[in-house]
């Protein structure tokens, strides 16, 4: 596996897949475990975030804590990313949210851009983009592009699973994007899902 590519053994995380790929889970419980999982891959992808010493005042006098030098934003891909984001700003409430409309062609498998909102603010920004599924790989890329043509160079990669022709195809046009998923499966189908997977995480968060 390549050095910028991390999945978790957490049992936490093990469970909620679990519940994600099976086909009786109903979109509530769906989205519940999806923000769960979302929220403990975070948790180690901020794990190396810059923080500088302040000083803070406690009820038994002062000392010096360390507060979050970065400034995070929160990057979902529409509309399965979206899922993503709740939990995560639990964690990180100062977060930004940008979103970015990417949808696959179903004949192509190639992403097809339907919406972007460039932010006006774009100094010293560490993005995370947020994509359940790393299947072919193509719109984890055109994210790292679109977001790097805003001048941003700090992106990281979180989602729930990847196949790993997703992680080749990512790696090979961004190999600077540290990749945090939940667990990599075996292959993609000849209509380009993940197997075993779970489906389309767009339609059963939502129960379209």
């Amino acid at each position: 596996m390549n050095s910028n590519v991390y999945t978790s053994n957490h049992p936490l995380i093990k469970h909620s897949l679990t519940i994600l790929r099976n086909i009786d889970t109903d979109p509530q419980t769906f989205r519940n475990n999806i923000k769960i999982i979302s929220t403990l891959l975070t948790f180690e992808a901020t794990k190396k975030i810059n923080t500088k010493e302040t000083e803070v005042n406690t009820p038994m006098g002062s000392t010096t804590g360390n507060t979050l030098s970065e400034n995070i934003t929160l990057v979902p891909v529409l509309r399965a990313g979206l899922g993503m984001v709740e939990g995560i700003l639990d964690l990180i409430p100062q977060s930004s949210v940008w979103h970015i409309g990417l949808k696959r062609d179903e004949t192509t498998l190639k992403p097809i851009q339907y919406y972007t909102n460039q932010p006006e603010k774009t100094d010293d920004q560490t993005c995370i983009i947020l994509d359940p599924m790393l299947a072919t790989g193509g719109t984890a890329v055109e994210a790292c592009n679109l977001i790097k043509s805003w001048g941003i160079e700090s992106i990281k990669y979180v989602g729930i699973l990847a196949a790993p022709e997703g992680i080749e195809c990512l790696n090979n046009e961004h190999p600077t994007v540290d990749i945090y998923v939940g667990e990599i499966d075996s292959h993609l189908n000849d209509i380009g899902f993940i197997v075993p997977g779970l489906g389309d995480a767009g339609d059963r968060q939502f129960g379209t």
